[in-house]
């Protein structure tokens, strides 16, 4: 069974965290994602790094700095 993360009812004001997993364009994705969710629904900034490679988890320093600075995070696929 997975415990989905609570979501929150808007995005106005927070801030997104970006995940690239370095997937050819998944970083142009998840810019053109981070445009909409500021445009359209309030979002106030992000902030995107990219993982070492697609099959590994985001290193420490990634998580800690989302942690930090992010209120909601979107992990992209692109190929």
């Amino acid at each position: 069974r997975i415990n989905y993360a609570a979501r929150p009812e808007s995005l106005a004001g927070l801030r997104i965290g970006l995940i690239d997993n370095t997937k050819h364009n998944s970083d142009q994705l998840l810019l053109r994602i981070a445009a909409i969710l500021e445009r359209e629904h309030g979002a106030k900034a992000h902030v995107i790094r990219r993982k070492k490679s697609s099959g590994a988890a985001p290193h420490a320093e990634i998580v800690e700095e989302y942690k930090a600075n992010c209120d909601v995070v979107v992990a992209g696929v692109g190929d």
